[in-house]
């Protein structure tokens, strides 16, 4: 991370990182992700099931692939997929990813570990609803400490296709991760506010963002479905902060750690 992009990453809370990813593991992504979405679908309703530990009663089913997946493919909906690098060896080339560790490295300090693995998947008419910002749990607290950015959780957004801003855009208000006050305006959609902007990207761009963040995703008002790579780090310490299995210990199985190499390993709490 250079001295802009710490600069503006202090400020607002975010990055937009231009063409962190090849063409060639765009194409790579797509491919896994379009497979894993049929897969999905093809079983959400089968068991066995595993409700998240949150309380938010996301009845999850637990695929014996080693992946999480709630949701249905309709208008307005969502297919959320998590603990995807488990269901193929397609998505590895992200566990220890160079670049994305540069960033990672740059503001999480100490060992750090991968803590959130989800496929979002948004089909026409979806929003993600505003979530976070302001004072809200440790977990997520964003500092600046001993000259040092220090954050508990961030995460890497990866966009294999491009989503303009009728697609749906991740979206930020950007500065509210230092924010002293809760958000004030109720239940509003991302779309409706105050502050709320999108942040459309072409394929291989990524978004970097400090959980503390308020952030969401404006409504898709095309007829794309918008596919996106989330993965999340921060320190060792931090459990699981995937919904299925919420503050439990990482989700990875046994054939997964077989055939990751020492430094990939080494990013999963043990």
């Amino acid at each position: 991370m250079n001295d802009i992009e710490k600069y503006e990453f202090d400020r607002s809370g975010y990055l937009i990182i231009k063409d962190l990813l090849t063409a060639e593991q765009c194409k790579l992504l797509r491919a896994a992700v379009d497979e894993l979405e049929e897969h999905a679908l093809s079983n959400l309703k089968r068991d066995p099931r595993k409700l998240d530990p949150w309380g938010f009663n996301q009845d999850y089913h637990r695929n014996e692939r080693g992946y999480h997946a709630w949701g249905e493919k309709a208008f307005g909906k969502t297919l959320m997929i998590e603990d995807f690098w488990n269901a193929t060896p397609a998505f590895d080339f992200l566990i220890h990813h160079e670049k994305t560790m540069g960033y990672v490295n740059s503001v999480v300090q100490g060992r750090k570990t991968i803590n959130n693995s989800e496929i979002r998947i948004r089909y026409p008419g979806n929003a993600t609803g505003s979530h976070m910002g302001g004072p809200i749990s440790h977990k997520y607290r964003y500092s600046f400490t001993e000259g040092k950015i220090d954050c508990m959780m961030v995460r890497m957004v990866y966009f294999p296709h491009d989503v303009g801003m009728d697609q749906g855009p991740f979206s930020v208000v950007p500065g509210t991760h230092k924010s002293n006050w809760p958000q004030p305006y109720g239940q509003l959609g991302p779309d409706d506010e105050p502050g709320m902007i999108g942040l459309p990207v072409r394929a291989g761009d990524a978004i970097f963002f400090s959980e503390n963040t308020r952030h969401g995703g404006l409504i898709n008002r095309s007829q794309q479905t918008r596919k996106t790579l989330h993965v999340g780090y921060g320190p060792h310490w931090m459990m699981s902060q995937n919904i299925a299995t919420g503050d439990e210990p990482y989700y990875l199985l046994d054939s997964t750690k077989k055939r990751l190499i020492k430094e990939q390993l080494e990013l999963f709490r043990s």
